[in-house]
């Protein structure tokens, strides 16, 4: 239950900073700092990791069963779906305004019809699809970043999250099509107990590492830009 309630804040936070929780007329993800998202997402990998630490026996055993498990699936194949949809909301397409609508009946029935006829690892495909959609929002907020930020300010660190999104668009799609080798991926992490112990200190090191760069490196926003312009000119 404590994972599950890991898993509902970790979706919640992101369909809200991803526009799908918030009206219609704001448009969150330009307004979502790399900065923010950085501390964000490294407050979430420390807690996770934390929560490993502290009961690896109780996390080992949940990841076991994760592949299989059905509400994780519904919630996560729900989600991406709304958020999937929301996406197709706020995108300008000339070329196919006129037949959008199709497009919202079309993949709400994909999402909510594997959720009914596709039950076998859902979960995996679940957090999969939605996991390229939060590497969608990192690379689009990272992309941002690189715009707004003056030249002489810009940092590339902001490069970690242009790798790290493509990381796990790899290995999503490689999950989507092989779901049952994250599966395999876990059997293997929770054989002995060391491999999970190692792999949340990596989480906490990387955690902290975001959380340093969004308090310190990344706080460039669009004004210091135009004041930098304006000192140039």
């Amino acid at each position: 239950m404590p994972l599950f309630g890991f898993l509902l804040v970790f979706v919640g936070m992101f369909l809200y900073i991803g526009g799908v929780f918030t009206p219609i007329g704001i448009k969150m993800n330009s307004q979502v700092s790399l900065a923010n998202l950085s501390i964000v997402l490294g407050v979430f990998l420390v807690a996770v990791a934390g929560y490993t630490l502290a009961k690896p026996a109780d996390v080992g055993q949940a990841l076991r069963a994760f592949p299989r498990a059905n509400a994780p699936g519904y919630v996560l194949m729900l989600a991406a779906t709304a958020w999937f949809l929301w996406n197709i909301n706020i995108e300008d397409m000339a070329d196919y305004r006129e037949i959008k609508h199709w497009f919202y009946i079309g993949f709400g029935a994909v999402g909510i019809g594997s959720c009914i006829f596709l039950r076998d690892f859902l979960a995996v495909r679940g957090l999969a699809v939605f996991m390229l959609l939060l590497a969608k929002l990192m690379l689009d907020t990272q992309r941002d970043y690189m715009l707004a930020a003056p030249e002489a300010h810009m940092s590339e660190w902001g490069l970690v999250f242009a790798v790290w999104a493509y990381a796990i668009i790899f290995m999503c799609m490689w999950w989507v099509i092989s779901p049952w080798r994250m599966r395999d991926l876990i059997e293997w992490m929770t054989a002995k107990p060391s491999r999970l112990v190692i792999k949340s200190w990596v989480r906490i090191a990387l955690g902290i590492l975001l959380i340093a760069l969004g308090l310190i490196v990344f706080r460039i926003t669009p004004s210091m830009r135009a004041i930098s312009d304006a000192a140039a000119n």
